[in-house]
């Protein structure tokens, strides 16, 4: 009988220490799941941006948010952080309003950093293009002292001009990424788009290979910025290259000119024969001379037809086309030298 209560009454005291480590257990889950949950940024506040350096354990973690006002240091951290052991890849990472330590170990986790946009313009030179890399900060600096030959031979193509081989469009880069980079997305982004425009091409066009569709798309790509006039250019110098014509295109003297041009063209540059002036000069130039767009890659290998030979600019971004050589006099005397006919 007395070991009957004995062993009733360790039961029940077994039963009442499971009920209270249960109650704890739940306690101690809220707990965590309160902490985690809680907002490291609060509603209606900027975002935050942490930068989480390579190797950097959980516990330099919370020191970071304690160091930006997101979280305070606490045994619980330490805790959490021995016993979940959380994964952490380095890089920059936004901390929106509202989101939580639980958002934020998510993040890490598969590495969701912040992404950078880095805009190559239509129309710019490689020069451009180089400047605006050194320019900016968020960008490690490896090409800025690299010959063109040095960075197209990284590129894997060593004997190819570096000029207009990079394909215009917005890039996204993760801060501390070498400029490199960017320039071979750019230029493998180039070369797809040129081949797709070359499989596409028109037949009987009077271009050789990929390098000529380029440098073409480059000469309509720096002769006009209406949409609309992509075609109709393209049309005027594949004609003129079918009929053994000059081009005799202005942006092609200037680029030549190189730094030494001042925002006139003279009779003397037009005159000076260099491997890029199209007016002493057949075919096409040298090389490319900017980059151009996918509009003008489709432009060039896709010219509209008709039978226009020549433009001049109007002097507000477009140009007035004309079939004989007297119409396009008149309208030189017009826009250019302001005189009607």
């Amino acid at each position: 009988m007395i070991q009957s209560i004995r062993v009733q009454g360790w039961a029940g005291l077994f039963a009442v220490c499971l009920l209270i480590g249960l109650v704890l257990l739940g306690m101690g889950r809220g707990y965590i799941h309160r902490m985690v949950s809680a907002p490291l940024v609060p509603m209606g506040s900027e975002f935050g941006v942490l930068q989480v350096r390579s190797g950097m354990h959980f516990q330099s973690l919370i020191r970071e948010l304690q160091w930006l006002g997101m979280a305070r240091p606490s045994l619980f951290w330490r805790a959490y952080g021995r016993l979940y052991q959380p994964s952490i890849q380095a890089g920059e990472y936004r901390i929106e309003p509202g989101e939580s330590m639980d958002d934020l170990l998510a993040k890490l986790s598969v590495g969701e950093v912040v992404l950078h946009p880095f805009t190559i313009v239509e129309g710019w030179t490689l020069a451009d293009l180089r400047m605006a890399l050194a320019a900016d900060p968020k960008l490690m600096p490896m090409t800025g002292d690299w010959s063109e030959h040095d960075l197209m031979m990284e590129l894997g193509c060593a004997q190819c001009p570096a000029e207009g081989r990079f394909l215009p469009e917005t890039y996204l880069f993760e801060r501390g990424e070498y400029d490199l980079e960017v320039l071979r997305r750019s230029y493998d982004a180039m070369d797809m788009a040129l081949s797709k425009a070359w499989s596409g091409r028109d037949d009987n066009l009077p271009l050789k290979d990929t390098n000529e569709l380029l440098i073409l798309a480059s000469l309509i790509e720096r002769e006009t910025a209406v949409p609309s006039e992509r075609g109709t250019i393209a049309g005027v110098f594949v004609r003129r290259l079918n009929l053994g014509m000059r081009l005799q295109t202005d942006p092609t003297v200037i680029y030549g000119l190189g730094p030494t041009y001042n925002g006139r063209l003279t009779r003397q540059d037009l005159r000076t024969d260099h491997p890029w002036n199209t007016y002493t000069r057949h075919g096409l130039p040298a090389t490319p001379i900017a980059l151009p767009s996918l509009a003008s890659l489709d432009a060039a290998s896709r010219p509209e037809e008709g039978d226009v030979l020549y433009f001049v600019a109007r002097g507000d971004g477009s140009h007035k086309f004309s079939k004989t050589l007297e119409e396009h006099n008149a309208a030189v005397n017009r826009y250019i030298r302001g005189r009607r006919p």
